[in-house]
């Protein structure tokens, strides 16, 4: 694994884990879908997020939630581009959560120095658009699509059908001429899978982390947690930070997260342990 990864101008060491934060512009998300829908509230929280101490920001303009419907690419971009606006001049990478080429695009015109796609670069002209610019990617599993992927995931294997499909995506993106130190892997926790395919995917993260590249993590406040506490979404902090330390631990770098500040206080604690290791 290279010791940054390179976000346009941006080069984030990865001497220690990183924790994105979640900013969503939608009506729909799990989790906190329309608090944020206004561009103006959307940056000022993602100003506060910065505040809390994140090393990043992912906006987020389309629900990608069990079920969720797909929106037009106009609708996406009407969202998402006034926030990239008001955002100009802030200290930490932008990522933009989004599937569609032609929103990479004037995203990345924008200020957004990172495309986190939970496709994996899928559609048609989305890896030339990541290939053309100097932008990092996050190349995500998912079985199915948000409509149908929690239908009946299954799978043989599910640590070697993750592993191997994160690898095949990421010689792709080298293939084109992505550096390594711009390719970040996310194994797509609850994305087409069951509460055991986490469970397992989770135990053996470093399985992934082997392939070289800084995986990502996004466990918080997902309901495979609430399945194993019992809990709403708006309980399901301590279960989250529970999920960010254990995918550090197997060798996580990157966990995006709706509370900065508790989960960077959690991860200083487990430094701080293993520093006496």
């Amino acid at each position: 694994m290279t010791g940054v990864l390179r976000c346009g101008h941006y080069q984030l060491a990865l001497d220690r884990p990183l924790v994105m934060g979640i900013v969503n512009v939608t009506p729909d998300s799990f989790f906190d879908g329309g608090r944020y829908a206004d561009a103006r509230a959307a940056a000022a929280r993602a100003r506060g997020l910065v505040e809390e101490g994140a090393d990043l920001v992912d906006i987020g303009g389309e629900s990608s939630r069990p079920g969720a419907a797909s929106v037009p690419a106009d609708e996406e971009l009407a969202r998402v581009l006034p926030v990239l606006e008001a955002l100009g001049g802030l200290a930490v990478p932008i990522s933009v959560d989004t599937t569609k080429p032609e929103v990479m695009r004037e995203a990345l015109a924008r200020g957004a120095t990172m495309i986190n796609d939970i496709t994996a670069l899928a559609a048609p002209g989305a890896i030339d658009v990541v290939a053309g610019s100097d932008a990092a990617v996050c190349l995500m599993h998912m079985q199915g699509d948000p409509q149908t992927m929690q239908a009946n995931p299954a799978y043989r294997d599910v640590v070697a059908e993750v592993r191997d499909f994160l690898a095949a995506r990421a010689a792709a993106c080298i293939a084109v001429g992505v550096g390594p130190a711009r390719i970040v892997v996310d194994p797509g926790f609850s994305f087409g899978k069951t509460t055991e395919h986490n469970l397992r995917l989770l135990a053996r993260l470093d399985a992934i982390a082997a392939l070289g590249y800084p995986v990502l993590v996004g466990l918080s406040r997902k309901s495979s947690l609430g399945r194993i506490t019992g809990e709403t979404p708006d309980d399901r902090l301590p279960a989250s930070l529970t999920g960010a330390i254990l995918a550090v631990q197997r060798g996580a770098k990157i966990v995006r997260v709706h509370e900065v500040a508790a989960t960077r206080n959690a991860l200083a604690v487990l430094a701080a342990v293993e520093r006496q290791q």
